[in-house]
């Protein structure tokens, strides 16, 4: 009955406590409510049976009701209807520069580093419902596969169509990479602007130093967070490329420019991490979804709807009974 009901004033309910005092009085002094005739004889006299004298207390009831609805009255039942309005007040711009060389097929992650990173980075982007975010891809050469966009359908199933292929020249032109991923950002209006460089080994492509890269993200105020993905010692990873097209595997040693990356970071102040197993990398992507979080502002309204009138209504209906049953059914007898 009372589910989804708040009483703003509960503390009318000690007034409940007078109701089993004034049944209490009502009891006592009930012998003191009817005038009483002493008479010498009833002889004379035809008794008539009337039901009414019994049905008198009924009177008294009626006033306890519309007490009790009163001071659930006074208590102020109401309900309440809220809702939540967010506004974003702080976007933030994302790009997620991703190697894509033969190396990336490398099984020291499961199934291979490229499908792990796929699958972590698809949930960071679904984690970030009010961000712009793009992708860049590189190899010996950079290029963007999807602009920043608010349309993360669009970045999800560009995500899914990264794979390696011969089209990109082979090598790892971390500086390449960069350099795109900030002309991404150079014109971007977001409050922050940040850049996941991810990458598995060592600069050896493009024409553009990692240096001057980094330099040019720090003049257009861009963060940039670096991941060294890869085993600690050796990995299984593609060594030549087989007649029908399949890649003959053989463990060779994890070679990342550790020095480089953790300079990339420093120079635009953003973090390096080191990823050597899916755990790790998903940990990774975490820590940066806590580092890189938007102000949002979130306004609640709330809309009351009082519920006190329904009861008054009620108990004034009961003493209006109350009186007319008084003076006219039981007028003989009150």
């Amino acid at each position: 009955m009372f589910e989804g009901i708040e009483f703003f004033n509960k503390e009318f309910f000690w007034l409940f406590l007078l109701l089993p005092i004034a049944i209490a009085w009502y009891v006592v002094k009930r012998n003191q409510q009817t005038a009483a005739l002493k008479m010498s004889s009833l002889k004379g006299f035809k008794p008539k049976q009337s039901i009414l004298p019994k049905l008198k207390p009924l009177l008294f009831v009626l006033r306890l009701l519309a007490l009790a609805f009163l001071i659930t009255a006074l208590a102020r039942p109401r309900t309440s209807d809220e809702t939540t309005k967010t506004k974003t007040t702080k976007g933030i711009d994302i790009v997620m520069a991703i190697d894509v060389s033969a190396s990336m097929l490398a099984k020291d992650l499961q199934p291979n580093r490229l499908e792990a990173l796929k699958n972590v980075a698809a949930e960071f982007i679904k984690g970030r419902p009010n961000d712009r975010i793009g992708l860049v891809e590189y190899a010996g050469e950079s290029y963007t596969k999807t602009p920043i966009t608010s349309d993360k359908a669009i970045v999800l199933r560009s995500l899914r169509d990264i794979k390696y292929n011969t089209i990109i020249e082979g090598g790892t032109a971390i500086g390449m990479g960069l350099a795109t991923s900030v002309n991404r950002l150079k014109d971007s209006k977001a409050k922050s602007k940040v850049i996941i460089l991810l990458t598995d080994g060592v600069n050896n492509s493009g024409f553009i130093d990692p240096k001057i890269a980094s330099e040019l993200a720090v003049e257009y105020g861009i963060k940039v967070y670096t991941i060294g993905l890869g085993t600690n010692g050796m990995a299984l990873s593609p060594s030549a490329l087989l007649p029908n097209g399949n890649f003959q595997y053989q463990r060779v040693k994890v070679e990342i420019d550790e020095d480089l990356l953790q300079e990339i970071a420093d120079v635009t102040n953003g973090k390096y991490f080191r990823a050597t197993d899916n755990r790790k990398l998903k940990e990774i992507y975490s820590e940066i979804n806590k580092l890189e979080k938007t102000e949002i502002e979130e306004l609640k309204f709330t809309t009351y709807d009082e519920k006190f009138r329904p009861l008054v209504l009620i108990a004034l209906g009961l003493i209006l009974l109350e009186v007319l049953l008084k003076f006219t059914v039981f007028k003989s007898f009150v």
